[in-house]
């Protein structure tokens, strides 16, 4: 063993001021030593945390390390003690590993293809136009993340699985509330289980009636109700949450970056790229765990069975051997292929339909509001905590020329 590897002792739980959109310097530190660091767990456990472009990417194309909740027992902020985590629920398939995640997956891969997606993109725009119209009649200024950056997402994902309408303010504030990093164990239980409960009645509705929907088409197939609560439940969480605070922090850093915006403005064609960009930028999924399965060769190190390893997804789209100039935002920007939707097995599902969302609400949000500015100075945008699940923003006051 290399004695001289760097040791990132504690994992930072935020970010340095003024830079709300880079990772924790910590976390850029640690990949200047190297892709790879030691990383000793709140519990005395000593695992591992990798922050170059190819070894994360390489873990997670890796069926010899898994992504199975029962193994997650050490947690990197947090002394979990004695702590025994139980297996994922039926159909939580992001915390499972092969076979069982692609009976849920599998089912579900034609849901969400690009063709599929890209039929979306009329309602897409009619749901955009309709928060547009608001924000402007309602102006000149506004919190872009009720008025814009949540609603679209959330409405879209709701009709895609069937969710009525008037239920869809329930599930932002519950999924908020387990997603945000800000409640107490005891707020996000009952969040987490007032979701279940509802999905639960769901899922026997649409037993009684179905609908036109995704969740219905899956009744035809053998999983049970539970298991359709489960998937279900992910396709909620992840369809709104990481989508809505994409679309704001994507928006509060072209803001930042006013040549990069003026360049998007003219250009249309920019588009596409831009929100590549953005997602690579940003990586709103800040980093993944996973967890040995036998002893395994990595970065020149062996990883010993059992070991639990953090992947940070936000250094590894920052990785200097793979992006050029990889810390500044350029909408024009040739090498893609970032890892902001993961790899392997468990890329995005719903990687298209944030495309889709992103390519039609960022340039409609633009071109409405020429003049669109921060109503508060930068410094003074409330963000999510590091350790929530998803990185963002809290709220972002916008204002523009009436």
């Amino acid at each position: 063993m290399n004695e001289s590897l760097h040791t990132l002792e504690t994992m930072p739980t935020a970010r340095q001021s003024g830079c709300p959109f880079d990772p924790p310097a910590e976390l850029v530190e640690a990949r200047e030593h190297g892709p790879i660091s030691r990383f000793p767990f709140p519990d005395g456990h000593q695992g591992w945390l990798v922050t170059g472009y190819d070894l994360v990417r390489s873990v997670l194309a890796d069926p010899r390390f898994s992504s199975r909740r029962e193994f997650m027992s050490h947690h990197p902020t947090i002394d979990m003690g004695d702590f025994q985590v139980p297996p994922a629920p039926p159909g939580e398939f992001l915390l499972m590993d092969e076979p069982q995640h692609s009976r849920y997956r599998k089912p579900l891969v034609g849901k969400f293809t690009v063709r599929r997606m890209r039929l979306l993109t009329e309602r897409v725009e009619q749901v955009t136009a309709e928060h547009l119209d608001a924000m402007e009649k309602a102006g000149p200024s506004a919190d872009l993340v009720t008025a814009f950056a949540k609603p679209i997402p959330a409405i879209v994902i709701c009709e895609l699985l069937g969710v009525p309408y008037e239920d869809r303010g329930r599930f932002q504030d519950n999924i908020d509330k387990f997603l945000g990093g800000e409640v107490s164990d005891e707020d996000l239980l009952v969040a987490y289980t007032a979701t279940q409960q509802y999905l639960a009645e769901l899922v026997a509705a649409k037993r009684a009636h179905p609908t036109d929907d995704v969740l219905s088409d899956l009744l035809d197939s053998d999983l049970t109700d539970e298991e359709l609560q489960g998937m279900a439940l992910i396709l909620l969480s992840a369809g709104f949450d990481t989508t809505a605070n994409m679309l704001a922090l994507g928006t509060f850093a072209l803001l930042q970056n006013p040549e990069q915006l003026a360049a998007l403005r003219a250009d249309p064609t920019l588009t596409d790229g831009a929100v590549e960009e953005l997602i690579r930028y940003l990586t709103v999924a800040k980093q993944f765990m996973r967890v040995a399965l036998e002893d395994i060769e990595l970065g020149g190190h062996t990883i010993k069975a059992g070991t639990t390893i953090i992947l940070s997804l936000s250094t590894a789209n920052r990785d200097p051997e793979r992006f050029t100039d990889p810390h500044t935002l350029n909408v024009r920007r040739q090498d893609g292929g970032h890892l902001a939707f993961s790899h392997g097995i468990h890329q995005c599902l719903g990687q298209q339909l944030a495309r889709v969302e992103m390519r039609v609400a960022l340039p409609a949000l633009l071109n409405r509001f020429p003049t669109l500015r921060l109503a508060v100075p930068a410094e003074e945008v409330a963000l999510r905590p590091e350790t929530a699940d998803i990185y963002g923003v809290k709220s972002l006051p916008v204002t523009w020329d009436a």
